[in-house]
C-alpha cells in the first residue's frame, strides 16, 4: 500500500497552479483504481483515501505473531494474514432465522426459564401434561422426523438383514455424509445410523428401498401420523432436512408414545456409538445426544434435530424420580441449550414432593 501511495504522490506532486486543487482528488481516484486492480481489501482502501494510516491490522498481526512465538505450532504467517483480513460481519455467514423466531416465539419467558421456544412435559403413564409452552404451534422438526421414518420401516416387515447399497442417487441428494458411494449396509445397520447418529443418507437409503420407493415411503409416513392422531403434522421427506416436515409439541408427544412401543427404536436411539469400516477405513459414529453419551439421565428413547428453520430440537423419554416423562423441546437457542432444558426439567421434577406438580390437562390420544 505504501508503494502505491509513493508512486501516486510522486506523479501528482508536480502539478501546479490550478491543477494543485485537483491534486488530492486525483490522488484518491488513482489510489482507488490501483487498489481495485491489485485486490486490496476495502478497509485498507478506506484508510488510504482519508490520508491516514492505521496500525490496527499490523498490531493484530503482531499480536498473533507474539502468540505464535509462544506456541510454535501456530506460527504460519498466512493463517495470521487470513484471520486479519476476513470480514467479521459477512452476510453469507449469518444464519437464517428459524420459523419460531419469525413468528415471535423465541425468548418468550416461562416458569422454568427454558431456552426453547416450544416445550412440553408429559407423564407417560397418565398422559397428564405437567408443563407446556406454545404447544399448538406447528414448526419444522428437523431430524426428529427419523422416529417416524423408523416406525414406517419396521411396520413394513422388510428383512432387517437385507444388504442395501449407497447409490449415486443417495449421494446426489445428500452430499454430506461419510457413507460414500458403494457403501453396503444391512437395513438394520442403516436404521441404527439414522436413529443414533442422525445419518441422512442412511435414512434416505431406507426410504428408497421401501416398496414403491421414497414417494410411497413419505405417503406411509403421513398415513402413520394420521393414525396416531397427529393432525397438525406433515412429512415430505424421510430425513427432516426439509422445512416442510412440521409438527406440534402435542403431536410429537403422541409420536413419542408410539415409537416407545418399538424395542429396536428404543435401543438404537440411545446406542452410544458404533464403528463401521468404509473404504477400508474404520469410521466411528457417535450418538448426537450428549446426555446419552454422558449418562446424566435415565433415557429410554431420544432423538435430536437441527436445521436453520427448526433451530435445535430434542425429544426424549426419560425417568425422573421413577416417573416416566415425555419431553419435547423445539427451537432451542444455542448449541447445548436443548440438553440444558432437559436438565432444568429434571431438576424441577426432582424438587417436587409426591403428587406434584399439578397437571395442567390430559394429552388426548
Amino acid at each position: 500500500m505504501r508503494l502505491i501511495q509513493a508512486v501516486i504522490y510522486s506523479v501528482t506532486r508536480h502539478l501546479s497552479g490550478k491543477q494543485t486543487r485537483a491534486r488530492r482528488p486525483l490522488q484518491i481516484l488513482l489510489l482507488g483504481i490501483l487498489s481495485i486492480i491489485i485486490g486490496i481489501s476495502e478497509p485498507a482502501l478506506a484508510q488510504s483515501s482519508t490520508g491516514t494510516q492505521t496500525n490496527k491490522p499490523k498490531q493484530s498481526a503482531q499480536g498473533n505473531k507474539s502468540t505464535a512465538a509462544q506456541k510454535p505450532k501456530s506460527s504460519n504467517p498466512k493463517q495470521v494474514r487470513t484471520t486479519v483480513n476476513r470480514p467479521k460481519n459477512s452476510p453469507q455467514a449469518a444464519a437464517r432465522p428459524s420459523f419460531a423466531t419469525a413468528m415471535g416465539l423465541r425468548n418468550q419467558p416461562d416458569d422454568l426459564n427454558l431456552r426453547s421456544s416450544v416445550a412440553m412435559v408429559v407423564d407417560q403413564h397418565s398422559k397428564e401434561i405437567l408443563f407446556e409452552k406454545n404447544p399448538d404451534v406447528s414448526l419444522p422438526i428437523a431430524s426428529i422426523t427419523k422416529l417416524m421414518t423408523a416406525m414406517v420401516v419396521l411396520d413394513s416387515d422388510a428383512p432387517l438383514d437385507e444388504v442395501l447399497t449407497i447409490t449415486q442417487e443417495d449421494v446426489k441428494i445428500y452430499r454430506k455424509s461419510r457413507l460414500s458411494l458403494g457403501t453396503k449396509l444391512t437395513r438394520e445397520g442403516a436404521l441404527l445410523l439414522a436413529l443414533m447418529s442422525s445419518e441422512n443418507r442412511a435414512s434416505y437409503l431406507l426410504a428408497r428401498n421401501y416398496p414403491g420407493g421414497a414417494k410411497a415411503f413419505v405417503e406411509a409416513m403421513n398415513h402413520k401420523a394420521y393414525s396416531l392422531g397427529m393432525t397438525h403434522s406433515n412429512f415430505t421427506d424421510p430425513t427432516g432436512l426439509l422445512a416442510t416436515n412440521v409438527s406440534t409439541a402435542e403431536d410429537l408427544a403422541r409420536m413419542l408414545v408410539a415409537s416407545y412401543n418399538y424395542k429396536l427404536i428404543r435401543e438404537f436411539s440411545i446406542w452410544p456409538d458404533t464403528t463401521l469400516v468404509i473404504n477400508k477405513r474404520p469410521q466411528v459414529f457417535l450418538n448426537t445426544n450428549r446426555l446419552v453419551r454422558a449418562g446424566d439421565m435415565e433415557i429410554g428413547l431420544q432423538k435430536t434435530g437441527f436445521i436453520s428453520a427448526a433451530g435445535k430440537c430434542l425429544v426424549m423419554q426419560a425417568k425422573v424420580n421413577g416417573l416416566p416423562l415425555l419431553l419435547v423441546f423445539l427451537d432451542s437457542v444455542g448449541t447445548q441449550s436443548r440438553f440444558a432444558d432437559a436438565v432444568r426439567v429434571r431438576d424441577w421434577i426432582e424438587s417436587y414432593q409426591p403428587g406434584e406438580p399439578k397437571p395442567i390437562r390430559r394429552l388426548t390420544m
